[in-house]
């Protein structure tokens, strides 16, 4: 019995060295692996797993014009049986969660064990979650954090500002409010993201997804 994959990624390198990968023999009786077919982007990527139906879509997420997120969230939207198994370089928040949330089965990091990877696409076959270590530390780890009370409108305009450079006068001049008003805004972020600096706040900011990438 084989597994049916497509590969999305924009690297012709990484299709081909996870193509080779997923064509080798499998040892010890397990089911092997047949690649259908190859994406370059995440528009790409639907159109082929609407045609050919794989068991399974390796995803990447950042790749130009449709990124992963996007493609896995039409995959869900037109009801591709196709389970996504996100491969990707990146675990900040702002890359999993919207992942998950889009309806990914799992979740691997390119660095993973070739091994890891055949058990990651078996269980994705099977509908079984899958995490990688790193991965699923960080969603614990996020559980685990009392719940924080989002930024306002106003407070995300002034930390987009900060995140520019701009002073605390030339933010207050920009939004048309006093430099008072400011520091107070930035003093419910710092409580609010759990960081003591403006260095920080953006950091965290732009980890969450708060200000774009």
């Amino acid at each position: 019995m084989t597994i049916t994959v497509l590969i999305a990624d924009d690297h012709p390198i990484v299709r081909d060295g996870l193509r080779g990968i997923l064509s080798a023999e499998p040892a010890g009786g397990e089911e092997g692996f047949e690649v259908l077919g190859e994406a370059a982007d995440g528009a790409e990527a639907v159109t082929l797993a609407e045609r050919l139906r794989p068991a399974v879509v390796l995803m990447d997420l950042r790749m130009p014009g449709t990124d992963g997120v996007t493609a896995i969230s039409e995959l869900a939207r037109l009801g591709n049986p196709a389970r996504v198994l996100v491969l990707t370089t990146y675990d900040t928040d702002s890359d999993v969660l919207p992942a998950i949330e889009a309806g990914a089965t799992g979740y691997l990091l390119k660095d993973a064990p070739r091994e890891e990877l055949f058990r990651a696409v078996r269980a994705a076959a099977r509908g079984q979650a899958v995490l990688s270590p790193a991965v699923a530390g960080r969603l614990m780890g996020r559980m685990r954090e009392p719940a924080r009370e989002p930024l306002s409108q106003r407070e995300l305009e002034v930390l987009a500002l900060v995140a520019r450079g701009s002073s605390n006068k030339e933010t207050a001049k920009k939004l048309f409010i006093s430099e008072a008003t400011v520091k107070t805004h930035l003093i419910h972020v710092y409580a609010k993201l759990g960081v003591k600096d403006r260095a920080a706040a953006v950091a965290v900011a732009f980890e969450r997804g708060l200000l774009g990438s």
